[in-house]
């Protein structure tokens, strides 16, 4: 789909305030990024800070935004889908912090497993993610509690799609064109800021069944969908967020949604060509090949970057995905 409200001229500079600090951190290196050929790219979040995903970059970046302000702060709340959560877990603990995480019903466990393993107690929701997300709201409000949240308007919001602009400082190189997954649009942001600030044209890629932010456009505000369920658990989201909404909706030239069955078979795509990428990361280059029509061609395919937001954070179900044909 074609943004009608495309003006990336409105679309606010990235923030250049957390590449310092990431930098700072034990374990920093920008993540690699790999030459498929033929002009395509992808940007490997596989490794991030030892986790299998982007997310400590904005999670990092919140929690010392913070402690700055709040250094009575005790322990961290969030909800989550699984790569947000285990990013607030593991920068609690570095921290000396506490941590709680709220996770629907239908995460798997394996995700699970692994926010406990890095020392946070794991609140499983009967109900959805936004379900989490209210119950995570509410019990950040009690004393010593800080949520950490990537969606809504407040403060920490807005931090994380700061801290997720060190992803695209990283990068070296033009690129005509990105494509980003995107579920609750915080990334989504930040790719767009990045794309504002260097004149590449950034499209938002979401599952077929949870298309949050292309009704949104659609409509023209921010709009609720039905989310039966989909693979793609970083990105199953209902509604985009409030602190992302003006950016992408300025900001993201357009949208393309996929299916469980097309990102299965670019996983499998991605490891013939040595890549071990899990499947809400798999979506970009599922897009592209669907990319078409007015979208296809408002953009310039010569030099393509896609994100590839995680590795295998379901280890069982990514082996069954690449090796059933």
């Amino acid at each position: 789909m074609l943004n009608p409200a495309y003006s990336p001229g409105d679309v606010p500079p990235p923030s250049a305030d957390a590449l310092a600090f990431h930098r700072s951190l034990p374990g920093y290196a920008p993540t690699p990024v790999h030459d498929l050929g033929g002009g395509v790219f992808v940007k490997d979040e596989s490794n991030r800070f030892g986790l299998p995903a982007f997310k400590v970059l904005g999670v990092s970046w919140a929690v010392e935004r913070a402690l700055r302000e709040d250094p009575g702060i005790e322990r961290l709340v969030a909800a989550s889908a699984g790569n947000h959560g285990r990013a607030v877990a593991h920068v609690a603990a570095r921290r000396g912090l506490r941590a709680r995480v709220f996770l629907p019903a239908r995460s798997v466990a394996a995700r699970r497993e692994a926010i406990a393993s890095e020392g946070a107690d794991v609140v499983v929701v009967d109900g959805t993610y936004e379900d989490a997300v209210r119950l995570a709201a509410a019990e950040g409000e009690q004393p010593g509690a800080f949520e950490l949240a990537d969606v809504g308007s407040a403060g920490p919001a807005r931090w994380v799609i700061d801290g997720y602009a060190t992803l695209f400082a990283e990068l070296e190189g033009r690129f005509d064109t990105l494509l980003v997954p995107v579920g609750v649009g915080s990334l989504g942001a930040a790719a767009a800021r990045y794309g504002a600030a260097t004149g590449t044209a950034v499209i938002a890629v979401e599952p077929d069944v949870a298309a949050c932010l292309t009704a949104s456009l659609a409509a023209g505000v921010p709009t609720v969908v039905d989310t039966p369920g989909t693979a793609m658990a970083g990105l199953d989201c209902a509604e985009v967020s409030e602190a992302a909404w003006p950016t992408l909706r300025a900001g993201v030239i357009g949208t393309v949604t996929v299916s469980d069955a097309q990102v299965v078979d670019a996983m499998r795509a991605l490891a013939a060509r040595g890549l071990t990428i899990g499947q809400s990361g798999a979506a970009p280059f599922a897009a592209l090949s669907a990319l078409d029509g007015e979208l296809r061609a408002a953009v310039s395919l010569d030099r393509v970057l896609l994100v590839a937001t995680e590795g295998p954070t379901d280890p069982e179900g990514y082996r069954a995905a690449v090796s059933n044909a």
